[in-house]
């Protein structure tokens, strides 16, 4: 007798973007995937600190093994959370390089953003990497965002209450909107 077993679903992925392992942004990857596996929900974390990406734009640079592997890990995804420091007002370069190399991997996905800062003034700073992805690959915005600094990590360097809380209502609408537009995309008009 034949069995039928649900379709399995897509991975949240979390890109790390901090290429410094012990990095607030990195915490804060680290809290979205327990999270995710708390809830049974199929996640894969991504530090490019074990990745050898190429520059975006030298010769080859689309051809690296590397970033074809990248780039089909972010097709396969079901929801993308950018995990990243904040320098000079804007995410950091490792982050924007990731994505121009990756990019056609995005496109129509949820997307939201950790952001760890050394103040409060930059809390706009994920504004223009957001605008990229919505008009570069018409990726779905998450309105939700976490902008955290410093005095938001307990003394052993881990997201404080509140923040942990932010990140899991971050996730929860990552998920939420995955799949709400995977039954959209199933059940067409």
């Amino acid at each position: 007798m034949p069995t039928s077993e649900a379709p399995s679903q897509p991975a949240v992925v979390i890109l790390s973007c901090s290429l410094n392992p012990t990095s607030r942004s990195h915490k804060l990857a680290l809290a979205a995937q327990a999270f995710l596996r708390a809830s049974g929900q199929p996640v894969e974390l991504i530090d490019l600190a074990d990745h050898d990406l190429p520059m975006c734009g030298g010769v080859g640079s689309f051809d690296h093994p590397a970033v074809k592997t990248l780039t089909a890990t972010m097709q396969a995804a079901g929801a993308i959370l950018i995990s990243a420091p904040v320098y000079n007002y804007d995410l950091n370069a490792a982050a924007k390089n990731a994505m121009e190399l990756t990019g056609s991997g995005w496109t129509e996905k949820p997307v939201g953003f950790l952001c760890a800062a050394g103040g409060t003034m930059s809390y706009m700073s994920a504004i223009g990497f957001a605008n990229s992805l919505m008009f570069d690959f018409r990726c779905h915005i998450i309105p939700r965002f976490v902008y955290c600094i410093r005095d938001d990590f307990t003394d052993a360097g881990e997201p404080g209450p509140e923040i942990t809380a932010r990140v899991e209502a971050l996730v929860s609408s990552a998920v939420d909107l995955m799949r709400a537009l995977a039954w959209v995309r199933e059940n067409p008009r």
